[in-house]
């Protein structure tokens, strides 16, 4: 995973070399909902230069950048409606208790494959969701972001 900084600086980078203008704060912006990864920087980014494009004079903004990923459903901490709809699934349907791998990704419609390898990284480091003996569990913080309230088990 890497820094805010270095996205930040690959973010720019990238810019300049697809010849776009952006904004100190709009490359940070991109970097910090990017989930770490630069792949997702520079995808992020070209989305963006499109908003940018329809939106303004093709100029990246943070008001753009903000608006952009606002709408691409990619919240502040890089998570977008799957990661969202994982947890909310876990905590809804399954009451918070622990879940299969295989029993969330038929309810939720997934490949088991790309649940454990795109979704299920990012929301452990993040702190948002533990696998255990019995299941996946959501944790306090991840019921936290979505804002519901978090009940003992």
């Amino acid at each position: 995973m890497y820094s805010e900084k270095d996205l930040t600086t690959i973010v720019s980078r990238s810019s300049d070399i697809l010849e776009i203008q952006i904004e100190p704060q709009a490359a940070k912006e991109i970097a910090k909902r990017s989930r770490g990864t630069p792949r997702i920087a520079n995808r992020l980014l070209k989305r963006v230069r499109d908003y940018a494009l329809v939106l303004g004079d093709g100029n990246i903004t943070l008001e753009i950048a903000k608006i952009a990923l606002d709408k691409l459903e990619i919240d502040e901490l890089g998570l977008d409606n799957t990661d969202k709809k994982i947890l909310e699934t876990m905590i809804q349907k399954y009451a918070g208790k622990p879940v299969g791998v295989e029993t969330l990704a038929a309810t939720i419609n997934e490949e088991v494959e790309t649940l454990e390898d795109v979704y299920e990284p990012y929301l452990m480091q993040i702190g948002f969701l533990a696998r255990t003996p019995r299941g996946r569990i959501a944790t306090p913080l991840a019921y936290e972001h979505l804002g519901i309230e978090y009940q003992e088990k």
